[in-house]
C-alpha cells in the first residue's frame, strides 16, 4: 500500500507538467489544420543566402522594416493620448511630454525613428538601385518597395504637422503650397491636401486621418507583397559577382541569416534609444495662424534638396516657370524610378550597362550637396 501511495504521488506531478504540453500542442495542430502554416516551415528551412562581398546590404531591408513595425507601436501609444484638433493637438502633446509617464521618450522614439526608418529606406532603396538587384525576375519586388519609400515620406510628411507648433505649421504651408503650381489641377491638389485654402485645423484632422490610417493601410499592403516577393526570388546578386562566377557559398537563412538581422535591429534599437534619451524631440511654441512667418522655416532633411532645388531655380526657363519646371523634372525622376527595371534592361545576351549606375551615383551625391547647402544656407533662427 505503502509503495502504490508513493508511486501514484510521484506520478501525479508528471500528468500535470504534460497536460500544459498537450493542449498546447492540441492548439497548434487545430490552428495548423485550419491555416497551415507548417507548410511554410520546409520553405525557410530551404531557403539560401548568398555570401559574398556586398552580403551587407541584404540587412538593410529588414531594419528599415523593424523600424517601421516600432514607428506602428510607439504611434499606437501615442494615440491614446494625442487629440486631433487645432485646438488641442499641440496641448495634448505637451500633456503627454510633461504629464505622462516616459511619454517624453515614447515621443522622442517615435520622431527619432521616423527619421532613422527614413534614412535607412533611402539607404536599401539606393543600394539596390546601385546593385541592380531590380533585375528579372525581380521587376515588381523594386516597384512595391519604390512605393513603399514613396509612402514612407509621405508618412514622414503627415506626421511632421501633427504637434501644430510653429515650425511644423509653417513648413507644411510651404510644401502645401508647391503642387498648387501645377497647370489645371495644382490648385485642387493644394484644396485636397490643405482641406481648404490654407492650413487650418482642417488640414491638421486630414493628415491625421492619413497619417494613422491610409498610409499605414498602403504600407501594410506593399510591405506584404514586398516580403512575399523577396521570400519568393531570394536575395539578388550583383553583376560584378555573377561576372566573377558567382557566390561561392551560401547560409541558411534561418538560423544564420536571420540571427545576423537581429543584432542589426538590436543596433538601431540602441542606436534610437540613445537618441531619444540624450537629444529628446523638442516640441516649441504653439503654432499661431495669423502670426508671420519665422525665419529659418524648412522642411524636413530628406524634403531639403527638392527645397534647395526649387530655390536656386530662375524664375522662368524657357517662357515656363522655373517652380513648375521643378516639380515636373521631380515626378519624371519619381515615376522612373518605379518603372527603372523595364527602362534598363540589357539585350538577351549582353552585359548590364553601368549607365544608369553611374546615374544612381549621381543623383545620390546631388541629394547629400543640395540638402548640405540648404542647411547651410537657410539656418534656424
Amino acid at each position: 500500500m505503502a509503495n502504490g501511495t508513493k508511486g501514484t504521488s510521484a506520478s501525479a506531478p508528471r500528468s500535470a507538467r504534460r497536460a500544459p504540453r498537450e493542449m498546447v500542442r492540441g492548439v497548434v495542430a487545430w490552428l495548423d489544420e485550419r491555416v497551415g502554416f507548417s507548410a511554410l516551415g520546409p520553405l525557410i528551412r530551404k531557403k539560401e543566402v548568398p555570401v559574398h562581398r556586398h552580403s551587407f546590404w541584404y540587412y538593410l531591408g529588414g531594419m528599415a522594416l523593424f523600424l517601421f513595425i516600432l514607428q506602428v507601436c510607439t504611434g499606437v501609444l501615442l494615440l491614446f493620448y494625442y487629440r486631433p484638433s487645432a485646438d488641442g493637438a499641440y496641448e495634448s502633446v505637451q500633456f503627454l511630454m510633461s504629464n505622462v509617464k516616459f511619454g517624453w521618450l515614447i515621443r522622442s522614439i517615435h520622431s527619432w525613428g521616423a527619421n532613422l526608418m527614413i534614412f535607412m529606406a533611402f539607404v536599401h532603396l539606393f543600394s539596390v538601385l546601385i546593385h541592380k538587384a531590380y533585375r528579372a525576375p525581380r521587376e515588381l519586388t523594386w516597384m512595391s518597395g519604390a512605393l513603399l519609400f514613396f509612402v514612407a515620406l509621405g508618412l514622414g510628411f503627415t506626421g511632421y504637422l501633427l504637434p501644430w507648433n510653429t515650425l511644423a505649421y509653417f513648413a507644411t504651408r510651404v510644401g502645401t503650397e508647391i503642387p498648387g503650381v501645377l497647370p489645371v489641377v495644382g490648385p485642387f491638389i493644394r484644396k485636397v491636401l490643405r482641406g481648404g485654402d490654407d492650413v487650418t485645423g482642417a488640414t491638421l484632422t486630414r493628415f491625421y486621418a492619413l497619417h494613422i490610417s491610409v498610409l499605414p493601410a498602403l504600407a501594410f499592403i506593399l510591405v506584404s507583397i514586398h516580403v512575399l516577393l523577396v521570400q519568393k526570388h531570394g536575395m539578388s546578386v550583383p553583376p560584378d559577382v555573377e561576372a566573377s562566377g558567382g557566390p561561392k557559398r551560401s547560409m541558411k537563412f534561418v538560423p544564420n541569416f536571420l540571427m545576423r538581422d537581429l543584432v542589426g535591429w538590436l543596433a538601431a534599437l540602441a542606436i534610437l534609444a540613445s537618441m531619444a534619451a540624450f537629444n529628446p524631440a523638442h516640441l516649441g511654441t504653439k503654432a499661431d495662424t495669423f502670426a508671420a512667418a519665422p525665419a529659418g522655416i524648412r522642411p524636413e532633411w530628406y524634403f531639403m534638396f527638392m527645397f534647395q532645388t526649387l530655390k536656386y531655380l530662375p524664375p522662368h526657363i524657357l517662357g515656363i516657370d522655373g517652380e513648375l519646371v521643378g516639380i515636373a523634372a521631380f515626378g519624371v525622376a519619381a515615376a522612373v524610378l518605379v518603372i527603372i527595371p523595364f527602362v534598363d534592361r540589357p539585350r538577351p545576351g549582353a552585359k548590364p550597362g553601368r549607365l544608369w549606375t553611374w546615374l544612381a551615383y549621381g543623383a545620390l551625391l546631388y541629394i547629400i550637396v543640395l540638402t548640405y547647402l540648404g542647411y547651410t544656407m537657410n539656418p534656424k533662427s
